[in-house]
């Protein structure tokens, strides 16, 4: 029952009020007081318990709160006498909810809605509480009982939207959609519809069905007057007709949203896509993600005679004509596109005429290519001509920019299209090393020229020309790949560090030095950068994978584990607000919104980088706190010992994984994040190619990743288990038996698979890489993960014979073959390491990798077999000799104790040698790469032109700002930069080694 009028929650509010005001104020100290008072005036009401609960949570006590708030839902059941009333119910659901305890707030609601069938306050809360659950059949059914009750629109709609939820998103077969049909066709022959959200939501309801003549005839009957606005009714029909096969109605209805939106460039791919019968230019249906002009070049043109193609292209050019016509407006882009996409189908069905195409493509550059959007206007144009067209269009867009009497500001943007151009089609790629060198020159001049225009804009406004800056820096990477000279990756990173020095503001800078300075081993630079990129919301799901692969495999484990905890704490907020937005949705009619905020709720739980950061931060907790058993096992604990991580393995290639990083903001040179073409030798391709790779390949292969990476807390947890019941005697006593050691097996096989090995293959190749009869490059790229099966291998065999006595099968693995292998596995690694600041690209992350997760593991291994071979906490034997067996394995880890201490040894040196070199010789280092002689075509020319600019840099062409800016910028401070965040990186790693060297220091002294 509703609260009475001045009541709250059966309490006076002017007693109340002061509660809230306290709350709202954040002064829960005064609140708590407050709310003690009211309840001893009030001991009986629900009401005052559950205001307790939401102070106690505010104040971060928790388990307080929810013993509160039980109280509160435990007298709500008992008091009878008392009303119930909806303010307390959704008081105590807001507590649950934030204690992660929704169905407790959900059964107080289904008690309430019992005791008050028909009251419609708390049934719409009872619907808020399976909103909240995604629970779309129990939505249903209560929104069909308020439906009954009440006989509105809404909660009919409600219904039918939780229906269509049940088979878009849950089990939910095609029976489901034939029932919201027949509710809604009983609503409209008794009431008909009301609202154009109502309409929407029935044309949807018949499109997942196909049933597209019938929404059709429904939008062209009195329904259909619902939609006020002309154009959109008519894209509706236009789509309908199409998805129905109806292409030459479907045409003509595009043909007439074409003349009332001239301008409106995927209504024209619809309309062409319907004349010439084309899969991939016609629209999908209401409910898809996201819509998408085709650009593809294997378009089929079904069906079609070339007299037929001839035919209807034709007329798709006639109506085009006369639309351009009554238009005459050349500021609009749609139609001088639409004649470049006529051109581009004749030249693919082999109707056509590159010379007649590369012609419309220079008169849109005459009228357009000013704009920023010009080059990927024309890409997909560009594709489709020849080789030697392309060449001769650079020619002539040259001519019209020497003859251009536009603008400067125009004349900047052709130039700046043009160099693009340049760039999209490969021409760079074959000009030698001089001519690449005076065309990274040409652009920095013209961004030292022009830099006068932009005197008047605000800081955060986009200067003119900053995309020369960014196409500078990619020529002069071009030139480092091409040449291994380092001065010319310091050039680039030189670029854009000017150009972040005038505007701070610039994304597009910052994302190409984050990926230099992590490529270069400078990531804590590369770390500030992503951080000032100042990335919130939903973008971190999709701008994360630049920053997120590279810190994964570093030594700076406390800025990762801050990455990765802001990440997490974003996406588990997301999921518990989404159902808010979803609910939000519902009480304001807009359903469409409904399906979209479920649908991307669900994308992003099924994200393949949400899933790696779970795993990935359990496995960073490990590395961090593996110094010590002790340590490790309250996070193990709170992993439920690894087993969590298990389903997640069982399940992943069960699940419909999303990849949701935007790639194509992501440099030419690394298209992805397993791919640098840096790294390898030079090669003659397009410099914005991205790879052509099997997509399921791909995929597969991320999840293989996954699935190997879900099994080490469990392998970690169990491996410590079986070191410490492997001394003789101790069996038992930390509860290790058979089931964790078949279970051990089991796992170990699981990970040799994912190796695409067989268990006994996989030993037998370990084994042989240990003895020297195979060398190291046999792991390929998965060193880490080999030398962790290693690891878990030896802990397994450590209990082998002792469980499987009638088993007579050895294997070769023990405490001396591991440490062979891992030693051999670190010298190779350090002799193949490069210096860091003379040798960009240096994969330094192997190094750290081997200490932070295979020799971490060892430790801990060893360590569990320490504790459990020392007599505390166990009764030494009375008489007799010492287990023999026990002493042999004494000697073993003792000896794997001072090989482990060899081996982080060995890395600390090398360490030491790398970080005690003076920082003034790399400075000189990195300063003297960029030479300048004037016939020499080394790096150098473009930092001159920047030295020159700050020489002569004037206070009243370019203003105050942009001058003092300009003249703080100084060559030796990004190089002391650079050495520096490079030192940073190595000490950090060393701090670690020196960490892991003292810990076993005192292990020896233990054994």
């Amino acid at each position: 029952m509703a609260s009475k009028f001045g009541m709250a929650g059966g309490i006076p509010e002017r007693r109340v009020r002061p509660v809230w005001d306290a709350i709202d104020s954040r002064q829960f100290k005064n609140a708590l007081k407050l709310s003690t008072a009211l309840l001893s005036k009030y001991p009986n009401s629900s009401y005052a318990l559950a205001l307790k609960a939401l102070i106690l949570e505010r104040m971060g006590k928790t388990e307080e709160a929810l013993s509160v708030c039980i109280n509160a839902k435990d007298l709500l059941y008992k008091n009878d006498a008392f009303l119930i009333d909806d303010l307390t119910l959704s008081t105590l659901q807001i507590v649950f909810q934030r204690l992660d305890h929704l169905d407790m707030a959900t059964s107080c609601y289904e008690y309430a809605c019992g005791k008050f069938s028909n009251n419609l306050e708390l049934m719409m809360g009872l619907f808020n509480c399976y909103v909240r659950e995604y629970s779309f059949v129990k939505q249903q059914q209560i929104a069909i009982k308020m439906y009954k009750i009440a006989g509105e629109e809404r909660f009919l709609l409600w219904a039918v939207c939780s229906i269509q939820l049940q088979v878009l998103c849950g089990n939910g077969g095609e029976k489901l959609l034939q029932l919201a049909e027949g509710l809604l066709k009983k609503h409209i022959a008794s009431h008909s519809l009301h609202e154009p959200e109502a309409l929407s939501v029935y044309i949807s309801l018949l499109e997942q069905q196909a049933k597209y003549g019938d929404a059709t005839e429904i939008l062209s009957g009195n329904l259909g007057s619902l939609i006020m606005i002309e154009v959109d009714k008519l894209r509706i029909q236009g789509r309908l007709l199409a998805r129905a096969g109806d292409f030459n109605a479907a045409a003509d209805i595009f043909q007439k949203v074409l003349k009332l939106c001239p301008d409106d460039w995927e209504c024209f791919h619809h309309y062409l896509g319907c004349l010439l019968e084309d899969d991939c230019s016609l629209p999908s249906f209401a409910n898809s993600s996201s819509v998408q002009v085709s650009t593809s070049t294997d378009c089929q043109h079904r069906h079609l005679t070339d007299d037929m193609f001839d035919c209807r292209i034709s007329k798709a050019s006639e109506f085009l004509e006369n639309l351009m016509t009554e238009v005459g407006n050349d500021s609009i882009r749609g139609p001088g596109l639409a004649k470049l996409e006529i051109e581009r189908r004749k030249l693919m069905y082999g109707r056509g005429n590159a010379e007649e195409l590369m012609g419309d493509i220079i008169l849109y550059f005459s009228r357009f290519g000013h704009l920023a959007s010009f080059t990927a206007d024309v890409e997909v144009f560009l594709q489709i001509l020849p080789t030697d067209m392309k060449k001769q269009l650079l020619e002539k867009l040259v001519k019209i920019i020497d003859s251009s009497s536009a603008p400067s500001r125009n004349v900047l943007g052709q130039h700046i299209t043009f160099f693009k151009i340049r760039e999209l089609i490969g021409d760079t790629f074959s000009l030698p090393v001089k001519d690449l060198v005076g065309f990274a020159v040409q652009m920095t001049e013209m961004y030292c020229q022009n830099l006068p225009l932009s005197k008047d804009l605000d800081v955060q406004e986009s200067m003119y020309g900053e995309e020369l800056l960014s196409m500078t820096c990619n020529v002069l990477v071009q030139l480092f790949w091409r040449t291994k000279h380092v001065g010319y990756l310091l050039e680039a990173i030189m670029v854009l560090e000017l150009g972040l020095t005038v505007r701070r503001y610039v994304w597009q800078y910052k994302i190409l030095l984050l990926h230099l300075y992590s490529y270069w081993n400078a990531l804590p630079l590369a770390y500030e950068w992503y951080k000032s990129l100042d990335v919130k919301n939903i973008l971190l799901e999709t701008v994360s994978h630049h920053i997120f692969p590279q810190m994964l495999t570093s030594s700076l484990l406390v800025d990762i584990s801050d990455l990765l905890k802001g990440y997490l704490r974003f996406m588990d907020d997301h999921f518990r607000e989404s159902a808010d937005l979803t609910f939000l949705a519902y009480r304001h009619r807009n359903y469409s919104k409904v399906i979209e905020f479920v649908q991307f709720k669900e994308r992003l739980q099924q994200s393949s980088q949400y899933l790696t950061a779970k795993i990935e931060g359990s496995i960073l907790q490990l590395k961090r706190k593996a110094i010590s058993i002790e340590e490790v096992e309250p996070v193990l604990e709170s992993l439920n010992n690894g087993s969590d991580f298990l389903d997640i393995s069982r399940e992943i290639h069960s699940k419909r994984l999303t990849f949701n990083e935007d790639l194509k903001l992501r440099p030419w040179w690394t298209p992805s994040s397993d791919k640098n073409y840096l790294s390898g030798p030079y090669e003659d391709i397009p410099y914005n190619a991205r790879e052509i790779l099997d997509k399921a390949k791909q995929i597969e292969a991320k999840v293989i990743s996954i699935e190997k990476r879900s099994l080490l807390p469990r392998m970690i947890y169990l491996s410590i288990k079986c070191a410490s019941s492997s001394v003789k005697g101790n069996s038992g006593v930390n509860g290790f038996d058979s089931k964790d050691f078949s279970e051990l097996k089991s796992l170990l096989e699981l990970y040799a698979k994912s190796l695409g090995f067989s268990f006994l293959d996989a030993v037998e190749l370990v084994v042989s890489v240990s003895h020297g009869q195979k060398s190291f490059e046999v792991f390929s790229s998965n060193l880490i993960d080999w030398m962790n099966f290693a690891v878990f291998l030896n802990a397994w065999n450590l209990n082998f014979h002792e469980t499987n006595s009638s088993d007579r099968r050895t294997f070769p693995i023990n405490w001396q073959v591991l440490c062979c292998l891992l030693e051999r596995c670190i010298s190779e690694t350090i002799n193949s390491t490069k210096p860091l600041l003379s040798s960009p690209g240096t994969d330094l992350s192997i190094l750290i990798q081997l200490v932070t997760e295979p020799l971490s593991w060892l430790g801990l291994v060893i360590r569990s077999c320490v504790r459990s071979s020392l007599p505390s906490g166990k009764k030494k034997k009375k008489g007799g000799p010492p287990d023999q067996s026990n002493s042999q394995l004494c000697i073993a880890v003792k000896d794997s104790i001072t090989s482990l201490f060899s081996m982080i040894e060995k890395v600390t040196k090398w360490l030491k040698e790398q970080i005690d070199k003076p920082v003034d010789a790399d400075v000189d280092f990195l300063i003297s790469s960029l030479h300048r002689e004037e016939n020499d075509d080394g790096p150098g020319k473009v930092v001159k032109v920047l030295e020159t600019l700050v020489l002569s840099i004037d206070d009243l062409e370019v203003g105050e700002r942009v001058n003092r800016a300009i003249r703080s910028w100084k060559p030796v401070d990004v190089v002391r930069k650079i050495t520096t965040a490079q030192g940073t990186a190595l000490t950090e790693f060393f701090a670690i080694c020196e960490l892991k060297m003292k810990v076993l220091q005192e292990l020896k002294r233990q054994t």
